[in-house]
């Protein structure tokens, strides 16, 4: 698959695929449903430039990660605390599976806002598949939840196939039992990790010449946590040693170390002619 075709954004109306072939093959969306670290940008408590500047810009804001892959069904990984929000502004009603990256609030938080969509929607538990820590953090956190849940657990380098695409579970460099998915489609070759610091090295080896890398870019120069996170130039160095063809920046706090506007971080990004991106909310992949 090329590069090129994999950065479209399927919202724009220009983005036509050009044959009937092609419009058969694109029979998977992936969405950002939220692109930022856990106080979201902006956050309620800072007034620095990028969370002025997301005050200004809607495009600039960003809520806690997750995201979703459509096809015939609809797949989500995470529950951020801004799930209700962004499943509204995606005019999604329900759901059929859901994955976990790990258990921090920041990816479980809105684990209660399914609850009636259970109830009242799909009838049945959901789905849910995470590590044995990830599961066992979540059963702590939300345990009035858990008869809404079918969980089960993935073990490292575990795979699942779902609506016509594979997903598999690879340790990432974060919390005990933490995740990154590479999610494979007839077309596409898509890693994503939310949180983690430098891949560890069987997983680095699994995802080396994937068509997307989306991984976590916590901070803006200093890194606070290296163990557990990546700073954008950290992630970016990482992503074009593992040959990956186009890099989106996650999990952005946006004002750790130092602050950093979206227009000064896409300045920066030029250098890397349409390479390394930034995610944002709400922007969609075809894959």
């Amino acid at each position: 698959m090329s590069t090129d075709r994999t950065e479209r954004q399927i919202s724009d109306p220009t983005n036509i695929p050009e044959s009937a072939d092609e419009r058969t093959q694109m029979s998977h969306t992936f969405t950002f449903l939220g692109t930022g670290a856990g106080c979201g940008v902006p956050a309620f408590f800072c007034d620095c430039p990028a969370c002025e500047e997301a005050r200004r810009d809607p495009r600039a804001r960003r809520g806690d990660c997750g995201i979703m892959i459509e096809g015939e069904k609809r797949l989500v990984i995470d529950t951020p605390p801004d799930i209700r929000h962004q499943l509204i502004r995606e005019n999604v009603r329900s759901f059929d599976q859901l994955l976990y990256t790990h258990a921090h609030f920041d990816h479980i938080g809105g684990l209660g806002e399914l609850e009636y969509m259970v109830q009242l929607v799909t009838k049945q538990a959901l789905p849910t598949f995470a590590s044995a820590d990830a599961l066992e953090g979540i059963g702590r956190e939300f345990g009035y939840m858990m008869y809404c849940l079918e969980a089960r657990e993935l073990k490292p380098f575990d795979s699942i196939e779902f609506d016509g695409a594979t997903y598999t579970a690879l340790p990432a460099t974060h919390a005990p039992g933490t995740y990154g998915y590479l999610i494979e489609t007839p077309l596409t070759k898509l890693f994503y990790a939310s949180d983690s610091g430098r891949l560890p090295s069987e997983t680095a080896e699994r995802v080396k010449g994937v068509d997307v890398l989306i991984l976590d870019a916590t901070f803006w120069k200093r890194n606070w946590s290296p163990d557990a996170h990546h700073s954008v130039q950290e992630t970016i160095e990482e992503g074009l040693e593992l040959e990956a063809g186009t890099i989106y920046l996650t999990h952005l706090a946006m004002h750790y170390d130092e602050p950093v506007t979206l227009a000064e971080l896409e300045a920066y990004l030029d250098q890397y002619d349409g390479r390394v991106r930034s995610a944002l909310d709400g922007l969609k992949l075809p894959i």
